[in-house]
């Protein structure tokens, strides 16, 4: 269906996921913060020889623990300043060809499965309310969509990509309030 992933293959085995240490989430955490720093000085940071770095991130890499290296872009500055969710209800449950269509608009940048009272979450972000309605109009011409309700970010406080750290608690299995 296109160039969008299927979910299991973006969720990547969880035994492979396991099997990263300290070393790797660390990292995974400063390429993460910034991608553009050099197996020397990412050595320096993490405690490890350059060699040893570069061995890591290769084996991170092939392992699909890192994904790929991306410019972080500023909506805003690119005149995309409407940051909103569009929850998708179509005909029937689960992933189409049609409903896959969505992920060729520029706008959309992110598209979720979910449970709930809704099919899909899309992401989009645009230059205005007007491009908006546009946007949701073409959405509507894709076929299998029955509706939509749309929210509209008024402030966003914080927006990042996935944390290589864990949060101790859930490292250590101890997620569960008593």
């Amino acid at each position: 269906m296109g160039d969008m992933p299927e979910t299991n293959t973006v969720r990547q085995d969880r035994a492979m996921l396991r099997g990263l240490d300290a070393l790797d989430r660390k990292i995974s955490g400063e390429l993460a913060r910034d991608a553009t720093l050099s197996y020397a000085d990412l050595s320096a940071r993490v405690g490890l020889s350059a060699a040893a770095v570069h061995e890591r991130v290769r084996r991170l890499r092939a392992s699909g623990a890192i994904r790929g290296t991306t410019a972080d872009l500023d909506g805003v500055a690119l005149g995309k300043p409407l940051l909103a969710f569009v929850h998708v209800d179509s005909v029937g449950w689960g992933k189409t060809s049609g409903l896959m269509e969505l992920g060729a608009l520029p706008e959309v940048e992110e598209i979720h499965s979910a449970t709930g009272d809704t099919c899909l979450i899309l992401k989009v972000r645009v230059a205005s309310a007007h491009a908006l309605e546009g946007l949701l109009s073409r959405i509507y011409d894709v076929e299998g969509v029955r509706g939509t309700r749309t929210y509209i970010a008024l402030s966003t406080y914080l927006e990042r990509g996935v944390q290589a750290e864990v949060t101790e608690a859930l490292a250590q299995g101890d997620y569960i309030r008593r």
